[in-house]
C-alpha cells in the first residue's frame, strides 16, 4: 500500500512511511494541542523533500516504509491568503525551514467565495483592483462548497492537500452552509478519493463542535488523528491519538501503541513520547 508521509518523522516511521493514499483524514485538535502545528510541519516537510532533500534528511531523515512523496502539495484556507499564514507559520517553525519548504507549497484561498455574503468590506478580500462585477464574471459568486469541490477535482490527483480549516465552513452561518453538508461533502470526498490516489487532511477546532456532531464527522471520513492535552500534577503535556483509521490505526495496535506525547519546537511539531498498553 502507497503511502504519503505526513512529514513527521517518528510517526511516519509508526504507521509503514505515512498515511494511505486515497484517504480523508481529520485532524481534530484542542485549541493549542498541536493540530495547527502538525498541518504547518506537514506542508513544510513535504515540500522540503522537493526543494531542498539535503535539508530535509537533517531534519527528517529518509523516508520510511511504503512511503512515496506527493506529486503537489497544495494548502488551502477559506479565509487567509498566502502572505497571512506564511507569516504564521514563521511564529512556528525556523525560517530556514519555512523558506525552503514553502517553496513548492500551492496555497489557495477561498476567502472571496467564503466572504461575499457577509458584512465584510470587498476589499478586505479580493484580489487588488478586481470589482464586484468581476467575481460575478469570474465565477467567483459560486458557493464555497462547489468552488471547493471543483478545485479538489482539479488538483488533488496524487497530491497531498491541506485544509486549513473545516472549522471555518461550520461557522459560515447557518443558511449559507449546513452542517449535514459538510458530512455529505466528506463523505463524497471519501468515496472518489481512491480514484485520486492522494491524501485530503481537514483542520478542525474540537471545540467547535458537539461530541455528537464530532462523531458525525469521523465516521465520514478514513480516519481521525485527535490533539489533546494533558494535565497531571503541575504540567501540561500536548498528546496525540489516532481513531478508527484505516492502515494506520492496526499498525500501532500491533505495537500496543494508544497515545502519543508530542512537542512543539523551532523544526515545527514533533512527537516525543510513546505510550503503550501496560
Amino acid at each position: 500500500m502507497d503511502r504519503i508521509p505526513f512529514g513527521i518523522d517518528r510517526l511516519d516511521s509508526r504507521i509503514g512511511g505515512g498515511v494511505p493514499t486515497g484517504s480523508v483524514v481529520l485532524l481534530a485538535g484542542e485549541a493549542g494541542a498541536g493540530a495547527r502545528e502538525f498541518v504547518y510541519t506537514s506542508a513544510v516537510f513535504n515540500g522540503l523533500e522537493v526543494a531542498d532533500p539535503e535539508l530535509f534528511s537533517l531534519h527528517y531523515g529518509d523516508l520510511h516504509g511504503d512511503a512515496i512523496p506527493p506529486d503537489g502539495i497544495n494548502y488551502v484556507s477559506f479565509t487567509a491568503d498566502a502572505n497571512d499564514l506564511r507569516g504564521e507559520i514563521d511564529y512556528v517553525m525556523d525560517r530556514e525551514l519555512v523558506d525552503g519548504g514553502l517553496d513548492p507549497v500551492e496555497f489557495t484561498t477561498f476567502s472571496s467565495e467564503y466572504f461575499q455574503l457577509s458584512p465584510v468590506p470587498h476589499t478586505r478580500y479580493a484580489e487588488k483592483n478586481r470589482t464586484i462585477k468581476d467575481i460575478g464574471r469570474t465565477g467567483d459568486s459560486r458557493g464555497v462548497l462547489e468552488a471547493f469541490a471543483d478545485y479538489l477535482d482539479e488538483r488533488a490527483m496524487g497530491s497531498l492537500v491541506l485544509v486549513d480549516a473545516l472549522t471555518d465552513l461550520l461557522e459560515a452561518g447557518r443558511e449559507a452552509v449546513q452542517f449535514s453538508d459538510i458530512v455529505l461533502l466528506l463523505k463524497g470526498l471519501r468515496h472518489v478519493s481512491r480514484e485520486w490516489d492522494g491524501v485530503v487532511g481537514f483542520l478542525l477546532q474540537k471545540d467547535a463542535v458537539t461530541d455528537r456532531q464530532l462523531g458525525s464527522l469521523m465516521t465520514a471520513v478514513d480516519g481521525t488523528i485527535q490533539f489533546e492535552w494533558e494535565t497531571g500534577g503541575n504540567e501540561r503535556v500536548r498528546t496525540m491519538f489516532v481513531n478508527e483509521f484505516r492502515g494506520v490505526l492496526s499498525r500501532l495496535e500491533a505495537e500496543d501503541i494508544i497515545r502519543f506525547e508530542t512537542e512543539i519546537h523551532d523544526a515545527g511539531f514533533d512527537v516525543s513520547g510513546v505510550r503503550k498498553i501496560r
